[in-house]
């Protein structure tokens, strides 16, 4: 199969891309290099004859008609997307154009390369967008998501995506494009950008700086590492029933205070002259709007393609510290292009 990607040089795109090649796809990797993607991600993989790299916007038609035209993918998967809910506080605007526009124009290109292929390759087609659990709105102290979940978002980001799976559905339902939608909880793991939760924690740990807490910490969030994902992922564009959505979860559910502690844990461990790690955690103001909990049931991508998540937080988290712990050359190349480690998500700028 190949596969085009959209956003594969981000966090979860380049984690599908490997993943990909590794089990013998070809890969086309479609994305506009913007802050967040980071063509380092693929060092290793970049190399191989079935992946290729096209340098695409998916709000422009034309670089996509030309991506399609030249490349001919059996398959689109979606994840190019705005995703850092404190930058959809303090500039919603990008979220709008990049998740909801950008999704438009990429179904409209995606509906006119389907209906002029031939019928053997319409059969195969297939069109998956990735989504986020958030869509959903917030939970109590119990529940689950389910795939029936009303959805009811609080953030500009999590609106923009909620959006984009409608509009996803409709061109399922309306022109026949043959689509699969996923949802899924919080990513973490190796490649990660360094403004995620994981990322901040790790790198103020090891350089010694506060490690901020939002509010008291109590919000609480499922944990699913990025390769358990990116397994999920291929396994929906597969074997998934078009038409469908499936829920992907870790069944890691963590207050963010204790994951925290955690990581601190695995500093202690690791790099000793620093311990305690913990000592170096501030809370700080909350986040507007900050959902209290989100929690998957992922029974159903269990029931129907036999997908469960291999990973626990605590080996994930492990696995993801050393990482960084072993990459710097990652991140400090990051820093070097100007990232900063500033404080997002307290206004907005619109």
């Amino acid at each position: 199969m190949k596969l085009l990607v959209t956003g594969g040089a981000g966090f979860i795109g380049s984690a599908v891309a490997r993943m990909a090649l590794d089990r013998d796809f070809e890969v086309v990797n479609f994305d506009k290099l913007t802050y967040a993607a980071n063509l380092d991600n693929l060092k290793g993989w970049d190399d191989k004859p079935a992946y290729a790299f096209v340098e695409g916007d998916i709000c422009r038609a034309d670089q996509i008609e030309a991506a399609l035209a030249s490349h001919q993918p059996d398959a689109i998967m979606h994840l190019a997307a705005e995703s850092h809910v404190d930058r959809s506080i303090d500039g919603p605007r990008a979220f709008i154009e990049t998740n909801l526009v950008g999704t438009y124009v990429l179904l409209n290109e995606a509906r006119r390369y389907f209906e002029k292929l031939p019928a053997e390759k319409q059969a195969r087609f297939r069109f998956h967008h990735v989504s986020t659990d958030e869509v959903y709105g917030a939970l109590g102290a119990e529940g689950l998501f389910t795939e029936e979940t009303p959805y009811r978002p609080n953030s500009p980001y999590s609106a923009s995506k909620a959006g984009s799976d409608f509009l996803v559905r409709a061109w399922g339902e309306t022109y026949g494009l043959p689509v699969i939608t996923s949802n899924c909880s919080n990513n973490y793991g190796p490649y990660q950008f360094p403004e995620k939760l994981i990322p901040v924690v790790v790198l103020a740990a090891l350089e010694s700086r506060n490690i901020p807490v939002y509010g008291k910490g109590e919000n609480v969030r499922d944990w699913l590492y990025v390769d358990d994902h990116a397994d999920a992922l291929l396994k929906i564009l597969e074997k998934g029933k078009l038409g469908e959505t499936y829920n992907v979860g870790g069944d890691n559910e963590r207050r963010n205070i204790d994951l925290v502690r955690t990581i601190c844990d695995i500093m202690d461990d690791l790099q000793p002259a620093g311990k305690p790690h913990d000592r170096l955690i501030e809370f700080v103001a909350d986040r507007p709007g900050h959902d209290l909990r989100y929690a998957i049931d992922a029974s159903k991508i269990e029931r129907e393609l036999g997908w469960t998540p291999k990973t626990s937080v605590e080996e994930g988290m492990r696995k993801t510290v050393e990482w960084y712990l072993d990459n710097r050359w990652w991140w400090e190349a990051i820093r070097a292009r100007g990232h900063e480690d500033a404080r997002l998500g307290l206004g907005s700028k619109g």
